[in-house]
């Protein structure tokens, strides 16, 4: 089959996608990734077939871009749908016009986060099979609410209702730009009604998230979507040098996370760390690492699956791939969310014991993050994330999601 990936995000949004099609093109696919721009030097280093789209996510992260704003006050859904919405009008019809010329030929869509309005849109006009991928649960539930609501506890209807509320509010807000896009490339009448019902496959462990039982038989959790592991990769003479030195250190890194209050994460980390060993990934954050102490040496990108076993605790943002990392490593996390689905996996690492209740990122001080280390540091807490850690190495998350796509691809006659 010929198949188009479409996202648009940071790299916790594209690595999995990448993941997906490598996946796909073992199983003997043909399979284009459009995708941000920062994700195409990972799809090169794979040779997977990947095509740029209009905007930039680190400049939405930046002072003035539509996303700072979450970066520096937290989890607001009403500023996180006003951004999106900007995100939205600046890019939707450029996404809409390359991903219709992309599917022409096309057996299948998978799309994505931000992509999602777009990629129905040209489905639908296209006459082509379209397949959500979710890194987290948007599907109602009355298991829990919204993904994108702090993780509160709430009877069933309450939680199913909230998911409704999120969903349409989302839908208002990309509905202009989307409408927009499809009349002037396909000379269409407004669409007043939410797709609903349509095939999802969830990027997610279930033993993190399991499926509820009241999802429509179409919305599958899979596993999480992870690289194929580097055998051959090896570490610089540094990082070697320092783990062997002395005890698993700390792991720290926020990932894509930029624009937050710095000075006040970094104060919170030296003050809290206490002269623990610690490794540091700066990625997008602009901390100054010239300012770190001796015990905090700096590693660029390393991959997760050789890192994480190899450290005592995480330190990080609670961005779906990294949680999920993480936690298939088998040690305990320490979230520090900012924005978006980052709450979700915060409250649901602390409902299986491998982390503490969550302190937000722009919130956090020296005695909260030192009392939520030495959580991490109980034996209790070790042998959970171990147990955890187990179950997830044992999942097979992109076979599942290559065999659905070929299953809900092959249904339509594809």
């Amino acid at each position: 089959m010929r198949l188009i990936l479409i996202t648009f995000g940071t790299q916790g949004d594209c690595r999995p996608i990448v993941a997906l099609g490598l996946g796909l093109r073992d199983a003997g696919h043909d399979v284009l990734m459009l995708g941000e721009r920062s994700a195409a030097a990972l799809a090169a280093e794979h040779g997977l077939a990947f095509a740029p789209m209009a905007g930039d996510i680190q400049q939405t992260l930046a002072p003035g871009g539509a996303l700072h704003k979450l970066m520096n006050e937290g989890g607001n859904v009403a500023e996180a749908t006003r951004a999106f919405a900007r995100i939205a009008e600046d890019n939707t019809e450029a996404w809409m016009a390359q991903l219709a010329e992309a599917a022409r030929e096309a057996d299948g869509i998978v799309f994505s986060g931000l992509t999602a309005y777009v990629a129905l849109s040209v489905g639908e006009q296209l006459g082509k099979p379209v397949i959500a991928a979710g890194m987290f649960p948007i599907s109602p539930t009355r298991d829990f609410p919204s993904a994108l609501l702090p993780p509160f506890k709430m009877p069933g209807w309450a939680s199913y209702g909230s998911h409704m509320l999120i969903n349409y509010v989302l839908w208002r807000m990309f509905r202009p730009a989307t409408n927009a896009a499809r009349a002037k490339l396909f000379g269409v009448p407004p669409r007043k009604a939410m797709w609903r019902d349509f095939p999802t496959l969830y990027a997610m462990s279930p033993h993190l998230v399991p499926r509820p039982r009241d999802w429509h038989a179409d919305w599958l959790v899979s596993g999480a979507w992870t690289m194929p592991p580097q055998h051959d990769w090896q570490p610089g003479a540094p990082l070697q040098d320092f783990l062997a030195a002395g005890e698993p250190p700390l792991y720290i890194g926020f990932g894509s996370m930029a624009g937050f209050d710095r000075q006040r994460v970094v104060t919170a980390l030296l003050e809290a760390v206490d002269g623990r060993r610690a490794l540091f990934y700066p990625g997008w954050s602009g901390i100054d690492v010239s300012a770190l102490p001796p015990n905090f040496p700096v590693v660029g990108a390393t991959p997760h699956d050789w890192l994480m076993p190899r450290v005592s605790a995480a330190i990080h943002h609670g961005g779906a791939g990294t949680t999920h990392a993480v936690a298939a490593a088998g040690v305990p996390s320490i979230v520090l969310p900012f924005a978006g689905d980052q709450f979700f996996w915060a409250g649901r690492l602390a409902a299986l014991g491998v982390a503490p209740r969550y302190v937000e990122g722009h919130k956090i001080d020296a005695a909260r993050l030192a009392s939520m280390i030495g959580f991490t540091e109980q034996a209790g807490t070790r042998e959970k994330a171990a147990t955890l850690g187990r179950a997830i190495a044992a999942e097979r998350g992109v076979a599942n999601a290559v065999a659905a796509i070929e299953r809900f691809c092959g249904r339509r006659g594809a």
